[in-house]
């Protein structure tokens, strides 16, 4: 009898978007192909009944986390960036948010490390292409032909991917340095025209 309260009390205190949270926390550190259920409940501190009370399977709980990761990089480009009249300070914006949005970034980082992955490829997809488009956007708004305004999003986007993977591989400034703000405004300045 007594085994059976936890479990109850459990699917009670826990909701679905704390196992999407914590799912997402844990593919930032290890990985989309280490996320499963008991190493997750372990992280939570509970039984991982509670999580069949929320999700049928693994696949689905990923599908969830990534969905609302996904949404919440959507509201970021609309509500954050997009309220930015000048198209310039919208540019230096995306890039200053990458030491602001630790988890968004490290989970993003670590999608990529999954690109072939079923439910993950999609969701890369649709990323890029929307924030490809928003920067586009922004450079068209400076003044790039429709062009140059593509290649230059493309370019922009390539040096933040590539600070991700750099990231990775612990080849970059502490996100909380000295070191890291001059090299963002070293990003900044050779990118975006003043």
């Amino acid at each position: 009898m007594s085994e059976v309260a936890p479990a109850k009390r459990e699917r009670h205190t826990l909701s679905a978007t704390d196992w999407e949270r914590e799912a997402l926390e844990m593919i930032a550190e290890v990985g989309v192909q280490a996320l499963a259920v008991e190493p997750l409940a372990r992280r939570m501190g509970i039984t991982k009944g509670s999580f069949y009370w929320h999700f049928p399977n693994r696949e689905a709980l990923l599908e969830q986390a990534l969905l609302r990761w996904e949404e919440h990089d959507a509201r970021n480009l609309t509500t954050s960036l997009g309220q930015i009249d000048c198209p310039r300070d919208r540019l230096v914006s995306f890039f200053r948010r990458v030491g602001r949005e630790k988890l968004t970034h490290e989970v993003y980082s670590a999608l990529c490390s999954a690109p072939d992955h079923p439910q993950v490829e999609p969701v890369l997809e649709r990323v890029a292409q929307r924030r490809i488009r928003h920067i586009a956007t922004a450079f068209l708004e400076l003044g790039f032909d429709d062009e140059a305004a593509q290649h230059r999003a493309r370019l922009t986007y390539s040096v933040y991917l590539g600070f991700l993977a750099l990231q990775r591989q612990r080849q970059t400034p502490s996100l909380s340095s000295e070191a890291f703000d001059a090299y963002i405004e070293h990003v900044i300045q050779t990118l975006i025209p003043a």
